[in-house]
């Protein structure tokens, strides 16, 4: 199996991951095993430097803060920060254009209409304001102290509303495209 795929599957079970190992290990051991993946994760990345950059404040921060205080709250903190690192992408990408959904719409469509520009720059702030609700669950979950709850909501429902937003974009992104080319 190809080093990405193995990393894509070690980064979406994170969560179940930190949840079974707090039951048998120290948070400073996880975290450190943790750190090691996500370096792994980060020599495996394409090139691209906005892919390092989403993930480098996030495995920086929680890797010193767990590391020295053995606790487990940084490592739980590791989506929340996930999360602002993507919202600040995302909303740094509207300021300075041009809008990240709109650079992935131009891979497949490089003379994008005005249309679609627009388009893109609505969804980018759909995103954003994504990033901004999931990363708050997130923390609360953090500070709930109930690792069941932290475990359930960034291992499953994060991902299924995620997986929601881009379906229903996806499914909205046709009717708008139909409409335009009427």
């Amino acid at each position: 199996m190809p080093l990405k795929i193995i990393i894509a599957i070690v980064t979406l079970s994170y969560p179940a991951a930190v949840y079974f190992g707090l039951q048998a290990f120290e948070p400073k051991l996880i975290a450190i095993l943790l750190l090691a993946v996500a370096g792994i994760r980060l020599l495996a990345l394409d090139k691209n430097p906005l892919n390092h950059w989403a993930w480098l404040p996030a495995i920086a921060i929680l890797a010193l803060w767990s590391v020295s205080s053995n606790s487990d709250t940084g490592i739980k903190l590791y989506p929340v920060l996930v999360n602002l690192s993507f919202l600040a992408l995302f909303a740094w990408s509207l300021k300075s254009g041009p809008p990240i959904i709109e650079r992935l719409a131009r891979l497949t469509e490089p003379n994008l209409p005005a249309s679609g520009v627009q388009y893109t720059r609505q969804v980018t702030v759909i995103w954003c304001v994504f990033f901004f609700i999931n990363g708050s669950i997130s923390a609360y979950t953090v500070w709930l102290e109930n690792a069941k709850i932290w475990a359930f909501y960034n291992g499953l429902v994060s991902y299924l509303l995620m997986g929601s937003l881009f379906s229903i974009e996806w499914l909205v992104r046709r009717v708008v495209k139909a409409r335009h080319h009427d």
